[in-house]
């Protein structure tokens, strides 16, 4: 089977880890401070605060910009659980913007409107996260713009695109949002076996997200609530959780992001290459925005009308053909969850459309040329 999407382990990837594993420190070591920094410096952040998973990621960074019960938020319905459910842990409530038909971000006109309306009905959201599908960026400048003119706040989900570039900045600077969160799980861009990354460029919003990353426990003075007992001190002044990076994943993560530059260039060279070999298909191809340069996480197909009524076989028919074919995503607000929360059919008509038609064909860096034969050969056969 060639996988829609894989990790690349190299020798150097090994002996960072291995290195870790005979120091000192398993865990709140120096290691997990030093991939902060480079993730950071990577993006052109301030600062960069590492957890366990982009979820957790999501999470901290919504209780940091104070989102909780009676508050809204909104993200987009084509994208992962995660990107919805971090409001919910905070008790808000949890809703949704249609997407853009091309670029299959997150709509600036459908953003535009559901604001003006929800302003009229005094039904406003506290923070918006608009998601980066498949690696390319959503149009910032402009979400930037609204969030200004209506006061919400931004939590850019990256976790397709770190690597990415947006009007020739790196996703994660945070210009035009608060906090961009980063995945490092095995498929994405780069890994550190399984976690996630905030930057910022507020540091009040990074101090809070590392409380709340850690127990909500503290051993800097100035943060403490009145004088410490002792050098042993520590004082817990939030509520927070263990959502720690270990040492281990961080030296992966640093080790990887060495490459990180190469594997964005390789993905780029796929989805290139897809782009001039899979042109006659009866399929559209994936639209990238002038401003952006995606980091290619995902190469995504629309099937044509004719052939999206057939999704089902056709999927079917290259799997066992060999060729690890997957389908991101289906619309949030019709999984049986959020369904019994209220959310339909047809809220949210673009998205819906998108998921009858859309298929991930396999693109990882270190694809060959043979397994990219493999896989638009085993397309042209089952399509036509």
């Amino acid at each position: 089977m060639i996988p829609y999407g894989r990790q690349d382990i190299s020798q150097q990837d090994v002996d960072a880890v291995v290195a870790v594993l005979k120091s000192d420190f398993l865990t709140q070591g120096p290691v997990v401070p030093a991939f902060e920094a480079a993730v950071a410096e990577k993006v052109g952040a301030a600062h960069g605060v590492a957890v366990n998973s982009a979820t957790s990621a999501l999470h901290i960074a919504c209780l940091a910009l104070g989102l909780g019960p009676g508050d809204r938020m909104w993200t987009s319905p084509i994208t992962f659980v995660a990107s919805a459910n971090c409001g919910l842990y905070c008790g808000a409530e949890v809703d949704f913007v249609d997407i853009d038909p091309r670029s299959f971000n997150m709509s600036v006109p459908a953003l535009e409107r559901k604001l003006a309306e929800a302003e009229r009905a005094g039904t406003l959201p506290k923070v918006v996260i608009p998601v980066h599908m498949a690696g390319q960026s959503c149009d910032m400048a402009a979400i930037g713009k609204l969030a200004r003119q209506y006061g919400f706040r931004i939590i850019e989900d990256a976790s397709h695109a770190i690597g990415a570039a947006y009007q020739g900045a790196a996703v994660g600077n945070c210009r035009h949002s608060d906090i961009t969160v980063f995945s490092f799980h095995p498929v994405k861009i780069i890994t550190t076996a399984e976690g996630g990354l905030a930057t910022t460029n507020d540091p009040e919003l990074a101090q809070a997200m590392r409380l709340a990353a850690s127990h909500g426990v503290t051993r800097e003075p100035d943060l403490m609530d009145g004088p410490p007992d002792g050098g042993w001190s520590y004082h817990q002044i939030s509520l927070g959780y263990n959502y720690r990076m270990t040492e281990l994943q961080a030296a992966l993560g640093l080790s990887q992001l060495d490459r990180l530059d190469g594997f964005v260039a390789m993905r780029t060279a796929r989805a290139a290459q897809y782009d001039r070999r899979l042109a006659g298909l009866a399929v559209d191809l994936p639209w990238q925005h002038p401003d952006t340069a995606s980091a290619w996480h995902l190469y995504v197909l629309q099937l044509e009308s004719g052939l999206a009524r057939h999704k089902s076989r056709l999927f079917d028919e290259l799997r066992a053909s060999g060729i690890g074919v997957n389908l991101h995503y289906s619309p949030v607000h019709l999984q049986p969850f959020y369904r019994a929360r209220g959310f339909a059919p047809g809220q949210f008509p673009v998205a819906e459309a998108y998921y009858q038609r859309a298929l991930s064909i396999p693109l990882f860096a270190t694809m060959t040329d043979d397994q990219q034969t493999a896989v638009v050969n085993a397309l042209e056969q089952t399509l036509i």
